[in-house]
């Protein structure tokens, strides 16, 4: 039995890839993180060492993770209490996710991020699906303070280049579709992210993004949703806010309620 100060990888695992996830703050010293450089998703690494410069900054509930669950998680997450912020240590760190097959991304896919911790992102203005689905991802399982810019088609390569901002859903950059597959598809491929619900929303969504309407049932839903997002925003970043509670229920769907079906009326007759 966990103490109050931990939650299992079982827990932690259903509350990923949810609005209200918290922060995954990976502390592993180098020698362990060299020996496997893959990350909780959506987890950023900082160092013990500096803590007391570092908690501050944390402004939601977060869960530490180290190696093996012990004093690196536990400290940290001492320091992050005392500084006000709501903390609890993976139990059985790092090797015990790993031992449940929790979702692992290589960090060498992650890219370079500023001076705030932050991955920069940019592609095409006006999104519909794909440019919706992949930040969707991002903020959720790679890294949920990602910044996403919006810009003129013609002028992806030239921002993405002068901001260190990297490029997706565009042509001839690695984040883009594949053959038969979306962005969203190669994004969950490259990062690592090949569970069950997110690889049947990956269905859906490029059921949508490349009309192909017979993939899954649920793509002309998506397709629509989509669109109607599209014409009642007419900012890129409030469209985007929007598009991800729409994800959000998509994705709960795909994990938890499949087999679920409605009927009206649902009370027995005479009652």
């Amino acid at each position: 039995m966990p103490s109050f100060l931990e939650i299992t990888p079982d827990k932690l695992s259903r509350i990923l890839g949810t609005p209200g996830a918290p922060i995954l703050i990976d502390v592993r010293v180098d020698e362990d993180f060299a020996a496997d450089p893959r990350l909780l998703p959506g987890s950023i690494r900082k160092d013990y060492r500096s803590v007391a410069a570092w908690a501050p900054s944390i402004t939601g509930p977060a869960v530490i993770v180290c190696q093996q669950g012990k004093k690196l998680s536990h400290g940290v997450a001492a320091h992050l209490r005392h500084a006000g912020t709501q903390a609890e240590v993976l139990e059985g760190g790092f090797e015990a996710w790993r031992r449940a097959s929790g979702m692992l991304v290589a960090d060498d896919k992650i890219p370079s991020r500023d001076g705030q911790d932050r991955t920069v992102w940019v592609t095409r203005s006006r999104p519909k699906i794909d440019r919706i689905a992949c930040p969707w991802l991002i903020r959720r399982f790679v890294d949920p303070s990602a910044v996403f810019l919006f810009v003129p088609a013609s002028e992806v390569s030239l921002v993405g280049d002068r901001f260190a901002a990297t490029p997706f859903d565009v042509e001839d950059v690695f984040w883009s579709h594949r053959g038969e597959l979306c962005t969203f598809d190669v994004m969950v491929e490259e990062f690592g992210l090949q569970s069950d619900p997110l690889l049947h929303l990956a269905k859906i969504v490029r059921g949508a993004d490349t009309d192909q309407p017979d993939l899954a049932p649920e793509v002309p839903g998506l397709l629509a949703a989509s669109l109607g997002l599209s014409r009642m925003y007419n900012d890129d970043l409030e469209q985007l806010e929007a598009g991800m509670t729409l994800y959000d229920a998509f994705y709960r769907w795909c994990r938890d309620a499949t087999a679920e079906t409605h009927n009206w009326p649902n009370a027995r007759a005479g009652q």
